[in-house]
């Protein structure tokens, strides 16, 4: 990886990411893995210091990125990771000029994401057989996701002290580690009361106090063991539509503004730090609204 003056070879930007930022995990992650790919590249035409990765370099990178059948998101996201590092060594002095700073990000087109109807969300969450606790713990889950809206690490790293079935609400962590209070609806804390009553317990194995969903060895349950669990209903309920958890998500959002909610709430309970990333929703209902326009106006 590019060395320079200091210790550092992508670790100090991480710790800054991870400490000072407080970036969740996975984007944590992501970071690391773009920028590997970026020193990787800029090894690979033996660039040994930071001062060498000029702007011609960076725009080579981008070219190669492109060249290999990457799309636009995942070209705007390596950007994205670079220019985050440049702006960070140059505000600890490593270098004097960003030499990325007049690259700007190709704004992507907007794709409106997948949203299920009401009647696929029945459908859906009909599937679990509560009569066992998997079943039991699995129905607890969908009910709580489409109830909230939470993102999926955030419903599997929920612990008892989280929720609070008295008063229909979940205290949970978004991105960059920010709390925020989402209410519960009757029929999704009656799930979770009944999995935490007579489910849980034949799950949890000794010594695993605080998660509230476990796996079938009794440790916390994944993201990946829940994208497993609702692909297996997906599959079962015979909806067409590529389901992940985040459809949920997007439905939830969708279903609200759609009876009314307005923008600003739901953009507090699906913890946005920006209104514009709440705002690809309202496309859908005006989506909607077109569509019912068009079958019900005579002159439509």
């Amino acid at each position: 990886m590019l060395k320079w003056r200091r210790n550092g070879d992508g670790k100090e930007f991480l710790y800054h990411l991870a400490v000072e930022r407080g970036l969740a995990d996975n984007t944590l992650v992501s970071y690391r893995l773009d920028l590997t790919a970026f020193f990787t590249f800029c090894r690979k035409y033996n660039l040994k210091t930071i001062e060498q990765a000029n702007k011609d370099v960076i725009l080579s990178y981008l070219f190669q990125l492109q060249v290999s059948g990457k799309s636009p998101a995942t070209i705007s996201r390596h950007l994205a990771a670079v220019k985050s590092f440049y702006r960070y060594v140059v505000s600890e002095g490593i270098l004097q000029k960003d030499p990325s700073s007049d690259l700007e990000t190709p704004k992507l087109p907007q794709k409106l994401p997948r949203v299920l109807s009401f009647e696929e969300v029945d459908l859906l969450l009909s599937q679990p057989l509560i009569s066992e606790p998997a079943g039991l713990r699995d129905k607890a889950m969908l009910e709580l996701l489409y109830a909230t809206g939470v993102r999926v690490s955030e419903l599997v790293s929920l612990n008892l002290e989280q929720v609070s079935l008295k008063n229909r609400c979940i205290r949970c962590f978004g991105k960059g580690a920010k709390e925020r209070i989402v209410p519960l609806g009757d029929v999704a804390a009656r799930f979770l009361a009944e999995y935490l009553d007579r489910g849980r317990y034949k799950l949890v194995k000794p010594g695993e106090t605080s998660a509230i969903f476990v796996n079938q060895r009794g440790g916390r349950l994944t993201r990946q063991g829940f994208w497993k669990i609702i692909k297996k209903y997906a599959l079962k309920s015979g909806i067409e539509a590529r389901i992940t958890p985040h459809t949920l998500r997007h439905s939830f959002a969708t279903h609200l503004l759609e009876n009314g909610a307005d923008i600003r709430s739901v953009q507090e309970m699906l913890g946005h730090a920006d209104i514009s990333t709440t705002q690809i929703y309202t496309h859908l209902t005006r989506k909607k609204l077109r569509e019912v326009y068009d079958l019900t106006h005579p002159r439509a």
